[in-house]
């Protein structure tokens, strides 16, 4: 039996998603015979050749036959004004971004060599307030990050043409998102399946047909990991079906886990025949089992499939089985990449912050040191999930050996830990554990500003190879920090943000707006804040997320107790997640999230920490209520406190 699996479009283009590296490595280990392949970053591949941009402009051109020239959107001027140049540099621009052709910079670097669309407009809004900003940037030496700078803004172009003028569901990081995404009807996904294949699903499927003849599967599995996956996952079983229609089509991952709980709609099983539920080891076990006849179809384990009631009509049932246990962490074993592309994966700088092109920049191994989450109360998360509730780590010995394992496989030595929430426990074992190994990597993952990250054991992440780590500030407010239970202040932040940058680490904050009761005075406050962290360099790297309540987090569960009333919602036959409240607060979210997200971009790149926090909104706001030295002064005392 052969089981393929799958990565839909679209994800990430610099590295693998790592679900099917997990769940290959996993079912060989079982004695199954598992292939991976990705044809997400083959997908965009495809797309970015000569040939293909050839095939786009006819498209563009059919579909825009009916304008002026001066009614075309500003980056379908440019690509039909400047093709010839487009089509000439395509293909050596992703060579270069491969990094198979180095030499490349210098020409790109020259700015006479790319076209150079909208994208590059964030180039000189950046000079108009600062001067040379990619001279301040890279300097003169730094030649290969200037060119990737610059390809990646060439990429960008390409990429609004075709979602502009070809196929409106692509996206470079997304995939028909807005199909998917905390939908409660399946319709709008099922009439764009039922209507004529857009250019990027003739491509798709010209892919899977090639690996359904390569490989011969017997069963074929999908991982959704986002809401941007579910029409590609979709469009892969369409083909799939088409060739093959006994073929047992099998769909599981972080959408499926967080917005399909309530799934009733049976047309999604005109595409698939099983969904699985949470973590995939247990559940694709147990259907394996199933289709090899050695278990019978009630014993599966956290899988919908389509049943018959008593009068034959279908229906979506599930099927729990609390009998057989979930593969602990320590069985679950290392990913693998064979049959990914490894050498194909493109290495992209989309800000000028060091910080924050990490994770578009350089090839990762993905990696977990635990399963969910150890602290699990944030009322904003979804804590009532097995992937944040159930708790479980390795170790660090075994960690250290998957390691090795992976780069001995991949030849790699770069590490992204995906937790939720890294263990500080284990976390400082597993440093210790390298050092003492002579290991030599460079890793990064998500934190919990926490005390525990003193300045002396921040110094070991680093000593052991940790370069950057991300966590949640989120509101920079200390009562709604202890309203989300966060379990940290804002000075505790400021300290261990100091601390990790100090030791020479790499710091990105989660940011949150729009939480229940959050006044205009706390919001600007926290801008204040943030200001001042940034200024003192706690942190280097900082995005704004406006807050979501979702149905799986205690705010969710238990509205009354945030002091919001959640929305009336339809009935849900595909997605849910998202939901809609009531805050009696009245604070206007949409007009102070224009200006929080303009002022981190300005900080982000050393930019504007002298304006006034009025200066970044449209209209006016409370002023800010902080003294300008509450964070320099806490960080001095936290110093002057260790060195007592």
């Amino acid at each position: 039996m052969t089981i393929l699996l799958m990565t839909p479009p679209m994800t990430q283009l610099n590295t693998p998603y790592p679900a099917t590296a997990y769940l290959t490595g996993f079912l060989r280990s079982q004695g199954f015979d598992a292939v991976q392949r990705d044809p997400a970053i083959e997908l965009f591949l495809e797309m970015m050749t000569a040939p293909a941009l050839e095939i786009i402009r006819q498209h563009v051109e059919d579909n825009y036959q009916d304008f002026d020239d001066e009614q075309l959107p500003d980056v379908i001027f440019n690509f039909l004004a400047e093709f010839d140049r487009y089509h000439l540099t395509v293909e050596p621009v992703i060579g270069f971004l491969q990094g198979k052709a180095p030499s490349l910079a210098m020409r790109i670097n020259s700015r006479r060599f790319l076209p150079e669309g909208p994208a590059f407009d964030a180039i000189s809004q950046m000079e108009a307030v600062s001067g040379d900003v990619l001279q301040a940037a890279f300097g003169n030496l730094g030649v290969q990050d200037k060119a990737k700078y610059l390809a990646t803004l060439f990429i960008n172009d390409l990429s609004s043409v075709i979602t502009q003028g070809v196929d409106p569901y692509f996206e470079v990081s997304r995939y028909g998102e807005q199909l998917a995404a905390a939908n409660p009807s399946f319709d709008n996904l099922y009439d764009t399946l039922m209507g004529e294949p857009s250019f990027s699903s003739d491509i798709l499927a010209q892919l899977v047909e090639c690996y359904l003849e390569e490989t011969q599967p017997s069963v074929v599995a999908l991982t959704v990991p986002f809401p941007g996956n579910m029409l590609g996952a979709l469009r892969i079983a369409q083909t799939c079906k088409s060739i093959n229609p006994d073929l047992p089509i099998i769909i599981g991952g972080g959408f499926i886990n967080t917005e399909l709980r309530a799934l009733k709609d049976p047309r999604v099983f005109e595409f698939i025949d099983f969904i699985c539920l949470d973590d995939g080891e247990r559940p694709l076990l147990t259907l394996l089992e199933y289709f090899q006849e050695q278990r019978g179809i009630d014993e599966l384990v956290r899988t919908y499939f389509l049943a018959e009631d008593e009068h034959g009509q279908p229906y979506v049932h599930l099927n729990t089985n609390d009998q057989l246990h979930d593969i602990p962490q320590i069985d679950v074993g290392a990913p693998v990449y064979d049959g990914l592309p490894l050498d194909q994966y493109l290495s992209l700088c989309e800000m000028l912050n060091p910080m924050h092109r990490i994770w578009s920049d350089g090839r990762w191994n993905k990696l977990t040191i635990a399963h969910g989450c150890y602290w699990r109360k944030c009322s904003f998360c979804d804590v009532s999930l097995d992937y944040i509730d159930r708790y479980d780590a390795a170790g660090a010995d075994i960690l250290v050996d998957r390691i090795e394992q992976m780069i001995s496989e991949t030849g790699e030595t770069g590490f992204h830990f995906v937790d939720e929430a890294l263990p500080p426990k284990v976390l400082f074992s597993f440093a210790k554990r390298l050092i003492e190994r002579k290991i030599v990597i460079s890793w990064w993952g998500n934190i919990r500003f926490e005390r525990t990250f003193s300045p002396a054991r921040c110094q070991l992440l680093a000593d052991s190879g940790c370069i950057a780590v991300s966590g949640g500030l989120e509101v920079a407010s200390d009562r709604l920090l202890k309203l989300m239970k966060k379990g940290v202040s804002v000075e505790r932040v400021a300290h261990v943000t100091k601390a990790f940058s100090d030791a020479g680490i790499l710091v990105h904050a989660y940011l949150m707006y729009g939480f229940p009761t959050q006044t205009e005075q706390e919001t600007v406050d926290s801008l204040e804040m943030v200001r001042q962290m940034m200024q003192q360099g706690c942190f280097q790297s900082a995005y704004w997320h406006r807050f979501v309540a979702t149905i799986h987090s205690p705010i969710g569960m238990n509205p009354e107790q945030f002091g919001i009333t959640l929305a009336k919602r339809p009935d849900i036959l595909f997605a849910e997640n998202d939901v809609d409240f009531t805050d009696p607060t009245g604070t206007d979210h949409q007009m102070l999230g224009e200006g929080l997200r303009k002022a981190i971009y300005n900080y982000m790149h050393g930019i504007g920490f002298e304006q006034p926090m009025s200066f970044w909104f449209e209209q006016n706001v409370t002023p800010t209520s902080m003294k300008p030295d509450l964070i320099s002064t806490a960080i001095d005392n936290f110093i002057s406190s260790n060195e007592d």
